[in-house]
């Protein structure tokens, strides 16, 4: 008897190998994955400007970064001591406007280059919710803690959601037209917004999602879609794979839904590879008891040796 179900999932036709470039851009649930690329070291990028969670924000995003439009001082703003802009997330904000606007123009010029050299962008869609400022009717990628009222909450339509994807695809593809898409939408739910509320706002994203997917890939533009909500919500249908606040994977989730990822979107032959950098990973993560002894710089003089080794295969691997 069978106890438990499984999503299937299809094999990459451009699957990712060491050579690939790869940028990473979305949700929280972007940079767990982002996480794994890391520790393997994949050549990978991510959310250069922090985490974004709506489809029509990433589209301005990509907006601005592939027509190279350049951040000014009208574009940020000042509050509770610090200086913020719209578009970004938090993690951006700085006390000093200048340094704020030579990390944001910074970041527009590096991603621009980025998409140009990426092989495979990875896009993972958080929630259609979004918040309107009332000042300019523009949309927000993230609030600031600037009081609500000065905000509108709506519920993207799925038709703004879809025609925001498919200017993303285009903006992204006039860059590189070669560029592989692998999208996602974020296993996380945003209970703040209600329960219910989530449940309707996830299915705007795969609704739009995958009525652009159905288009673009009926002119033979294969774009991939990988289903992380989906696993997490039946093959992982159980509270012990969340975090205590009972709303994002946890780290045995997110290894599990790494290894489905890997097993169909990563070259065959870079498994071997991998095998290797975990290996040294772990090793480089050993704590001796004895650090001075004969034995343990025996043991650093071999794992050295390795890491030169695979850094002489690989050029980029560095420990």
């Amino acid at each position: 008897m069978q106890f438990r179900t499984q999503i299937p999932i299809s094999k990459s036709n451009n699957p990712i190998d060491y050579n690939s470039k790869i940028l990473s851009v979305g949700s929280c649930f972007a940079e767990n994955m982002a996480e794994k690329f890391d520790y393997f070291k994949f050549q990978n990028e991510t959310n250069p400007f922090g985490i974004i969670f709506n489809p029509v924000s990433i589209e301005k995003l990509f907006s601005r970064v592939c027509k190279e439009e350049l951040f000014t001082e009208k574009d940020v703003f000042f509050h509770n001591e610090r200086w913020h802009s719209f578009e970004v997330h938090s993690d951006l904000s700085n006390a000093d406007r200048q340094e704020l606007l030579e990390t944001l123009n910074k970041a527009v010029t590096e991603t621009n280059k980025k998409i140009k050299e990426a092989t495979h962008i990875i896009i993972t869609f958080g929630t259609s919710w979004i918040y309107r400022n009332l000042e300019n009717n523009e949309i927000t990628a993230n609030c600031h803690k600037v009081p609500q009222k000065q905000f509108s909450k709506e519920l993207l339509s799925i038709e703004v959601i879809q025609k925001s994807i498919q200017n993303t695809i285009g903006l992204i593809q006039a860059l590189n037209p070669n560029i592989n898409f692998i999208f996602t939408i974020s296993p996380v739910r945003h209970i703040k917004d209600g329960f219910v509320e989530n449940q309707l706002s996830k299915s705007h994203l795969f609704t739009a999602l995958h009525q652009v997917l159905k288009i673009h890939n009926s002119q033979f533009i294969i774009h991939n879609y990988f289903p992380s909500y989906e696993i997490m919500m039946d093959e992982l249908r159980d509270y012990r794979f969340y975090n205590e606040d009972m709303l994002h994977p946890n780290q045995i989730a997110i290894d599990y839904i790494w290894k489905l990822f890997s097993e169909n979107y990563i070259a065959q032959e870079s498994i071997s590879t991998m095998q290797e950098v975990d290996e040294i990973q772990k090793s480089l993560r050993h704590r001796s008891f004895n650090p001075e002894s004969e034995q343990h710089q025996k043991f650093l003089a071999k794992l050295q040796q390795k890491m030169n080794l695979l850094g002489e295969k690989i050029s980029h691997i560095k420990f």
